[in-house]
């Protein structure tokens, strides 16, 4: 027998644009899959109908998603897990059906979360199979303890199981997305979100991703992708980007996924991460018959001293590859910088700067800090070379900064890039950019609008002076 299931996306952060809740709508789709029929309410379209919502569908389980844990910018620090800890009092008080816990957000830190917010239940990772489990457990009287990757109180403890083993790639059912969320992200950002394989077997020392979902990689197949993207045509999508941690794992799966849109004559432009690395010509121009219009690079640095302390495994010279391939087929491509971490100094600041002059037509985002979560490799030097660091809260936002460095020191420096060189961006937007946008949106611009802020310097509305916080368009876990 289904179970009634109220799934809510407690995420309401919109800068630079709110973000389609996909990992939710992954779980809503698996629900229904299974014969439950479900809810999805996301706060960022309905901030407050929880009463109401609760009253008249009658969950028997209500499934709370938080995507992310803060902003992971050094001079905001803002935090969205009261957010979670408010939802869950005002889901309580509506509903005696029990609560559970997930998303990305609530993975790197369940039990505090748990205890913190109130809820039944939490589930570590990906959620499909494991909230299947559960409701099933639930239903039938079934052990919790056998539901992998759950989180529960066993008493005065916390109970956390072993994660589950990954939903395979082809299991992953396509989103239902309905008229509503679809017409409300494609007005407010004009942009939709696919994702085409999850896992990351990569090293960066400071990344989340490996740890959420799994160093091992799983690809979907190129015709549920190709048949996800048709879908999105239809509904009046005009751009979609693609939130694989990066697109270009596998030159066979790109070029799969590239030769299937093609032959379905899908029309929709579309942006994604990428590795600058191990890019070919012949697939540049691929992705870009395909529909590629933006590229956004995590490259981190353009010092190979830094690069190599960051565990990135590549080079500038594959940056400067991979930048002059994607300028070439006239994709637009920013790169996004984190600037003071392990090995960081005046010297290596310097040269990334001065490398960046070989990049034409490349936009520069940087950011301060290196945002520190448990389970990373950087968590990891840290305990090694800090005794007692193991024991550091870092729900609130913790941030490492190389020693040889002080804050004030490297926003002055990136400021004076800044003045030097337009498309370095590191600081908050003026009024004039938000105006602007709103100009390009109404014109029918799609995609991300970060170039414009590089033209928006260039005009002489310069981003690079005094600001009391730094709201960049970074990007997210």
């Amino acid at each position: 027998m289904g179970s009634r299931v109220l799934l809510i996306s407690v995420n309401q952060y919109d800068f630079p644009h709110p973000v389609f809740p996909l990992g939710l709508a992954h779980v809503d789709a698996a629900l229904r899959r299974a014969g439950h029929q479900t809810r999805l309410v996301d706060l960022n379209l309905n901030p407050s109908p929880l009463p109401e919502i609760t009253a008249e569908f009658r969950p028997d389980l209500v499934g709370l998603s938080l995507r992310n844990i803060d902003d992971t910018l050094i001079r905001n620090r803002e935090t969205f897990f009261d957010v979670l800890t408010q939802v869950c009092r005002d889901v309580r008080r509506a509903t005696s059906a029990p609560v559970v816990l997930g998303g990305s957000g609530f993975s790197l830190f369940p039990e505090r979360l748990l205890l913190l917010s109130g809820a039944d239940f939490g589930i570590q990772g990906e959620g499909e199979r494991p909230l299947l489990a559960l409701l099933e457990a639930l239903q039938n009287g079934g052990s919790l303890r056998k539901v992998a990757g759950l989180v529960f109180r066993d008493g005065d403890r916390v109970v956390a199981n072993p994660r589950a083993e990954r939903t395979a790639a082809e299991e992953i059912a396509i989103p239902e997305r309905s008229v509503e969320l679809t017409d409300f992200y494609l007005q407010r950002s004009s942009v939709l979100n696919v994702q085409t394989q999850r896992g990351c077997a990569l090293k960066c020392c400071y990344c989340t991703y490996p740890l959420l979902e799994g160093q091992k990689y799983r690809r979907r197949p190129a015709e549920a992708v190709g048949e996800e993207w048709a879908r999105l045509q239809r509904s009046g999508a005009r751009y979609v980007f693609i939130v694989d941690s990066v697109f270009n794992t596998s030159p066979a799966h790109v070029r799969q996924f590239c030769e299937e849109i093609l032959r379905r004559n899908l029309r929709l432009q579309w942006g994604c991460f990428l590795r600058p690395q191990h890019l070919t010509s012949e697939l540049m121009k691929l992705m870009a018959r395909a529909g590629l219009r933006h590229v956004e690079f995590g490259s981190d640095s353009f010092c190979d001293e830094v690069l190599a302390a960051y565990g990135k495994q590549l080079t500038f010279e594959d940056i400067l590859n991979s930048s002059e391939l994607t300028r070439r087929e006239n994709v637009a491509y920013a790169h996004f910088l984190i600037c003071g971490g392990p090995g960081e100094t005046r010297e290596t600041l310097r040269t990334s700067f001065d490398h960046s002059q070989k990049l034409r037509s490349a936009t520069i985002m940087a950011r301060v800090g290196m945002r520190v979560y448990p389970g990373t490799p950087l968590f990891d030097r840290l305990c090694h070379e800090q005794p007692g660091f193991e024991r550091t809260d870092l729900l609130p936002p913790y941030y490492y900064l190389t020693p040889a460095l002080k804050e004030a020191e490297v926003f002055e420096q990136l400021r004076a890039f800044a003045r030097q060189s337009p498309n370095w961006i590191f600081d908050d937007p003026p009024p004039a950019y938000f105006a602007m946008a709103e100009r390009l949106r109404a014109r029918g611009t799609i995609g991300p609008l970060w170039s414009y802020l590089a033209i928006l310097q260039r005009w002489g509305n310069s981003l690079a002076g005094p600001a009391e916080s730094q709201r960049g368009p970074g990007r997210v876990v």
